[in-house]
């Protein structure tokens, strides 16, 4: 097949791949059941013990549900609006914070793709010592040609990539599935009543629920996936259906696996296991080969998360390209529909972070909390949104009668993802603020390239603020305040 590369009047014109609500479906629950449900156990362990869990649970499982409908929402009230994130931020509070949200967004999945690398390392790591916990030079070469292997593959085309997944993320759900079923089989009940409170262990119960936040945050990530490939749906309606389905999909899943756990293992136990814990935990329970099963079912899910994230990855420059708001190398494609700048961009990145994952004491933590923290302010700006377009529809615009209900579920969203950027802390902030502030030179060569004035008043302070939170950044990495 030929691969060669329009620019953006020919891509106008080329009608872009369709996607059934399935296909959509699949997309969704791809993306969100990936590296961190594995974590789940060992991650929910060091912060809480069960009461809490389930407080945690409730909570995340509520405040996603709120942004599940926010984009289910958004999709038929804004049919005109492709790629979902980025998108909803523009249109709501202007071309700058929208370009932050497509830049933060992209972001947050580069470095999302980076712990499915480590955590397959640190997977085989347990058979092969010379790879640590995902972390040494062997397993960032490894990774490293792993990571650009799939850069190969998605260059074939979209659709060849998205049936894949459709397959993978079928093959994915067995082994976690299976792994709630043995261990609610072998559930002691003596030791998940010692672990219910884990006072103890984990402090006040506010502090244990704040501390899983940006855990549920991670596994969650991928809800928006029917959204940021809205182009690509045979019918618009069913971005919001998938969006619906995928979540209630996994979310019973999610929590299963970290409540089931408890009842294995002492909590301080599982505390200790390397990741992914799952894998410790069924060990512990049924012997070598549950570690081994879930091993060989996390390097099917993880692989399966990497290619849905790095096709939405490249989406989102791809479209915010087309929409004027990234320099235009960025709008270039295949005439198989693959934006294959963005996909390098994409590849790029994820190589770069992975470098660094070296020079980090935890390596998995760090990335998955980076990635959660990243993906905040986008969401934050899509629920924003939401409740704008409630509050003060346009007619012209927006399809249909907005709701009273549609507005309670926005102002909801909205509060719970300002409650997660709280419980992020201050750390992750400001190495937020690292990327987005470097991000602005996109912008201001995007701009140049209009021969349009490169800041209004309002963006200039916006960019101000951001230049500062990285500077504070620099000087909080620089004097010890914040570790990576």
């Amino acid at each position: 097949m030929s691969h060669v590369e329009t620019t953006a009047p020919a891509a106008a014109e080329r009608p872009a791949a369709k996607l059934t609500l399935l296909t959509l479906t699949a997309m969704v629950v791809g993306s969100m059941v990936g590296a961190g449900v594995f974590s789940l156990p060992r991650r929910f362990a060091q912060e809480t013990g069960v009461a809490g869990a389930l407080i945690a649970w409730a909570i995340a499982g509520t405040g996603m549900l709120m942004l599940a409908f926010v984009f289910q929402s958004l999709a038929i009230r804004r049919p005109d609006l492709d790629a979902g994130v980025y998108a909803y931020a523009k249109a709501g509070f202007g071309e700058y914070l929208g370009f932050f949200s497509a830049f933060g967004y992209w972001a947050s999945a580069c470095v999302g793709n980076v712990t499915y690398w480590v955590l397959i390392m640190s997977t085989i790591g347990a058979i092969w010592p010379a790879l640590g916990d995902g972390d040494t030079v062997l397993a960032v070469v490894l990774s490293s040609v792993g990571l650009w292997a799939f850069f190969l593959f998605i260059r074939r085309g979209v659709k060849e990539a998205a049936a894949i997944n459709k397959i993978v993320t079928v093959a994915k759900i067995v082994p976690i599935l299976v792994f709630v079923i043995l261990a609610l089989f072998y559930l002691d009940t003596d030791v998940f009543a010692a672990n219910w409170g884990g006072a103890d262990y984990a402090g006040s119960l506010f502090n244990q629920v704040r501390g899983t936040m940006l855990a549920t945050v991670f596994v969650f990530l991928g809800v928006e996936g029917a959204s940021v490939y809205s182009r690509h749906a045979k019918r618009r309606e069913d971005v919001g259906r998938a969006t619906i389905l995928g979540f209630l999909s996994v979310f019973a899943v999610f929590a299963s696996v970290t409540i089931v756990s408890y009842g294995i293992m002492p909590m301080a136990e599982i505390a200790e296991l390397r990741q992914p814990s799952m894998a410790g935990v069924l060990e512990h329970a049924v012997g070598t080969w549950g570690e081994v099963f879930v091993s060989v079912g996390l390097i099917v899910s993880v692989l399966g998360a990497y290619l849905a994230w790095t096709l939405m990855a490249a989406e989102v420059l791809f479209v915010a390209a087309k929409d004027d708001d990234m320099p235009r190398f960025l709008r270039r494609a295949t005439t198989e529909d693959v934006p294959v700048p963005a996909l390098l961009m994409t590849t790029v990145l994820s190589q770069v972070v992975l470098v660094i994952t070296m020079f980090s004491d935890d390596a998995f933590n760090f990335a998955l909390d980076l990635t959660s923290a990243l993906s905040l302010i986008p969401f934050l700006l899509a629920a924003a949104f939401a409740v704008k377009i409630a509050l003060r529809p346009d007619q012209e615009r927006v399809a249909g009668q907005v709701t009273r209900r549609e507005l309670v579920v926005a102002v909801i969203a909205t509060v719970y993802t300002a409650f997660l950027l709280y419980a992020a802390g201050l750390k992750f902030v400001l190495v937020s603020f690292l990327i987005y502030a470097p991000a602005t030179f996109l912008f201001i060569k995007a701009r140049r390239e209009q021969n349009r004035r490169l800041f209004s008043p309002r963006e200039a302070v916006i960019c101000a603020v951001s230049v500062a939170g990285s500077a504070v950044g620099v000087i909080a990495l620089a004097v010890g305040w914040i570790e990576l």
